[in-house]
Protein backbone atom coordinates (compact mmCIF):
# COMPACT_ATOMS: atom_id res chain seq x y z
CA UNK A 1 0.00 0.00 0.00
CA UNK A 2 1.59 3.36 -1.08
CA UNK A 3 0.88 7.28 0.97
CA UNK A 4 0.36 9.28 -1.46
CA UNK A 5 0.66 13.03 -0.86
CA UNK A 6 -2.13 14.92 1.27
CA UNK A 7 -2.60 17.37 3.55
CA UNK A 8 -3.56 14.90 5.96
CA UNK A 9 -0.30 13.22 5.93
CA UNK A 10 1.61 16.62 6.83
CA UNK A 11 2.74 17.03 10.14
CA UNK A 12 1.65 19.85 12.14
CA UNK A 13 3.20 22.84 11.54
CA UNK A 14 2.60 24.38 14.35
CA UNK A 15 5.78 26.32 16.65
CA UNK A 16 6.51 24.10 19.14
CA UNK A 17 6.16 25.86 22.53
CA UNK A 18 9.74 27.28 24.12
CA UNK A 19 10.05 28.45 27.94
CA UNK A 20 12.03 32.07 28.23
CA UNK A 21 13.52 33.88 30.88
CA UNK A 22 12.81 37.19 30.78
CA UNK A 23 14.29 39.66 32.94
CA UNK A 24 12.85 43.71 32.95
CA UNK A 25 14.10 46.13 34.39
CA UNK A 26 11.10 49.05 35.49
CA UNK A 27 10.40 51.91 37.22
CA UNK A 28 9.74 51.09 41.24
CA UNK A 29 6.33 52.66 41.58
CA UNK A 30 2.86 51.51 42.76
CA UNK A 31 1.42 49.91 39.80
CA UNK A 32 3.91 48.72 37.68
CA UNK A 33 3.70 44.60 38.52
CA UNK A 34 -0.08 44.90 37.97
CA UNK A 35 0.09 46.51 34.60
CA UNK A 36 2.57 44.25 33.42
CA UNK A 37 1.08 41.25 34.93
CA UNK A 38 -1.90 42.34 32.96
CA UNK A 39 -0.14 42.58 29.89
CA UNK A 40 0.36 38.72 29.99
CA UNK A 41 -3.27 37.77 31.56
CA UNK A 42 -5.32 40.09 29.00
CA UNK A 43 -3.77 38.39 26.28
CA UNK A 44 -3.46 34.95 28.13
CA UNK A 45 -0.11 34.09 28.24
CA UNK A 46 1.30 32.35 31.23
CA UNK A 47 3.55 33.21 34.05
CA UNK A 48 5.53 30.16 35.19
CA UNK A 49 7.78 31.85 37.52
CA UNK A 50 7.78 35.31 38.61
CA UNK A 51 10.18 37.36 41.16
CA UNK A 52 9.88 40.54 41.50
CA UNK A 53 13.00 42.85 43.68
CA UNK A 54 14.14 45.90 43.85
CA UNK A 55 17.91 46.54 42.42
CA UNK A 56 18.85 50.22 42.29
CA UNK A 57 17.42 51.22 45.43
CA UNK A 58 18.90 55.19 44.32
CA UNK A 59 17.49 54.66 41.26
CA UNK A 60 14.22 53.30 42.27
CA UNK A 61 14.70 50.60 39.68
CA UNK A 62 13.24 47.09 40.38
CA UNK A 63 13.81 43.38 38.36
CA UNK A 64 10.86 41.58 37.41
CA UNK A 65 12.12 37.86 36.20
CA UNK A 66 9.58 36.45 34.47
CA UNK A 67 9.50 32.54 33.07
CA UNK A 68 7.16 32.10 30.15
CA UNK A 69 6.19 29.59 27.51
CA UNK A 70 5.04 30.17 24.11
CA UNK A 71 6.12 29.71 20.37
CA UNK A 72 8.93 32.00 19.22
CA UNK A 73 6.41 34.16 17.92
CA UNK A 74 4.36 34.75 21.29
CA UNK A 75 7.56 35.46 23.01
CA UNK A 76 8.57 37.94 20.44
CA UNK A 77 5.29 39.34 20.55
CA UNK A 78 5.68 39.41 25.09
CA UNK A 79 8.94 41.09 24.60
CA UNK A 80 7.92 44.52 21.85
CA UNK A 81 4.38 44.55 24.04
CA UNK A 82 6.47 44.68 27.18
CA UNK A 83 9.22 47.10 25.52
CA UNK A 84 6.70 49.41 24.80
CA UNK A 85 5.34 50.05 28.03
CA UNK A 86 5.95 53.60 30.13
CA UNK A 87 7.39 52.52 33.18
CA UNK A 88 9.49 49.72 31.66
CA UNK A 89 13.30 50.87 31.14
CA UNK A 90 14.80 47.04 29.08
CA UNK A 91 13.84 43.50 28.22
CA UNK A 92 16.62 40.69 27.99
CA UNK A 93 15.63 37.51 26.80
CA UNK A 94 17.63 35.77 29.03
CA UNK A 95 17.36 32.19 27.68
CA UNK A 96 18.65 34.18 24.07
CA UNK A 97 21.49 35.82 25.75
CA UNK A 98 22.95 32.48 25.92
CA UNK A 99 25.16 33.53 29.36
CA UNK A 100 22.36 33.27 32.09
CA UNK A 101 23.09 32.24 35.27
CA UNK A 102 19.31 31.32 36.83
CA UNK A 103 18.73 30.00 40.13
CA UNK A 104 15.40 28.80 42.63
CA UNK A 105 15.46 28.64 46.29
CA UNK A 106 13.16 25.82 47.64
CA UNK A 107 11.93 24.79 51.20
CA UNK A 108 10.69 21.02 50.84
CA UNK A 109 8.75 19.94 53.95
CA UNK A 110 8.96 16.09 54.41
CA UNK A 111 7.34 13.85 57.05
CA UNK A 112 8.85 10.54 58.00
CA UNK A 113 10.48 7.90 60.59
CA UNK A 114 12.29 4.92 60.42
CA UNK A 115 13.62 3.91 56.88
CA UNK A 116 11.99 6.99 54.71
CA UNK A 117 13.48 9.55 57.07
CA UNK A 118 17.03 7.91 56.77
CA UNK A 119 16.22 7.82 52.75
CA UNK A 120 15.20 11.66 52.79
CA UNK A 121 18.41 12.99 54.95
CA UNK A 122 20.60 10.92 52.31
CA UNK A 123 18.75 12.40 49.18
CA UNK A 124 19.11 15.45 50.84
CA UNK A 125 22.73 15.61 51.37
CA UNK A 126 23.36 14.35 47.71
CA UNK A 127 21.11 17.36 46.47
CA UNK A 128 23.16 19.52 48.76
CA UNK A 129 19.88 20.75 50.54
CA UNK A 130 20.37 22.04 53.86
CA UNK A 131 18.03 20.81 57.15
CA UNK A 132 16.60 24.36 58.15
CA UNK A 133 14.29 22.92 60.48
CA UNK A 134 13.91 19.41 62.06
CA UNK A 135 11.28 17.53 64.76
CA UNK A 136 11.30 13.97 65.34
CA UNK A 137 8.71 13.60 62.91
CA UNK A 138 9.66 16.36 60.06
CA UNK A 139 12.47 17.91 58.34
CA UNK A 140 12.28 21.49 56.28
CA UNK A 141 15.10 21.47 53.43
CA UNK A 142 16.18 24.42 52.27
CA UNK A 143 17.31 23.76 48.34
CA UNK A 144 18.83 26.21 45.65
CA UNK A 145 19.76 25.70 41.79
CA UNK A 146 18.18 25.63 39.04
CA UNK A 147 14.53 25.32 38.57
CA UNK A 148 14.96 20.74 37.20
CA UNK A 149 17.15 20.12 39.91
CA UNK A 150 14.83 21.06 42.81
CA UNK A 151 12.17 19.52 40.32
CA UNK A 152 13.57 16.08 40.76
CA UNK A 153 14.59 16.71 44.31
CA UNK A 154 10.86 17.21 44.73
CA UNK A 155 9.73 14.41 43.22
CA UNK A 156 12.24 12.15 44.28
CA UNK A 157 10.53 13.21 48.01
CA UNK A 158 7.36 12.19 47.28
CA UNK A 159 7.36 8.69 48.15
CA UNK A 160 8.99 9.70 51.32
CA UNK A 161 6.39 11.91 52.89
CA UNK A 162 6.25 15.21 50.98
CA UNK A 163 4.23 17.51 53.06
CA UNK A 164 4.67 20.85 51.30
CA UNK A 165 6.99 23.09 49.15
CA UNK A 166 7.61 26.63 48.78
CA UNK A 167 9.50 27.65 45.89
CA UNK A 168 10.61 31.30 45.36
CA UNK A 169 11.02 31.32 41.86
CA UNK A 170 13.96 32.37 39.16
CA UNK A 171 16.43 34.93 39.59
CA UNK A 172 18.50 35.15 36.94
CA UNK A 173 21.92 37.55 35.97
CA UNK A 174 24.12 37.28 32.77
CA UNK A 175 27.71 36.39 33.52
CA UNK A 176 30.75 38.27 32.97
CA UNK A 177 31.09 42.15 33.72
CA UNK A 178 28.45 43.10 31.51
CA UNK A 179 25.08 44.21 32.86
CA UNK A 180 21.08 44.93 31.42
Amino acid sequence: MTQHASAYFLEDRKDPNETHTLSVLVANEPGVLARVIGLFSGRGYNIESLTVSETEHAKHVSRITIVTTGTPQVIQQIKHQLDRMVPVHSVIDMTLAGNAIERELAMVKVRGTGEPRVEALRLAEAFRARVIDASTESFVFEITGASAKIDQFIDLMKPLGLVEVARTGVAAIIRGPASM
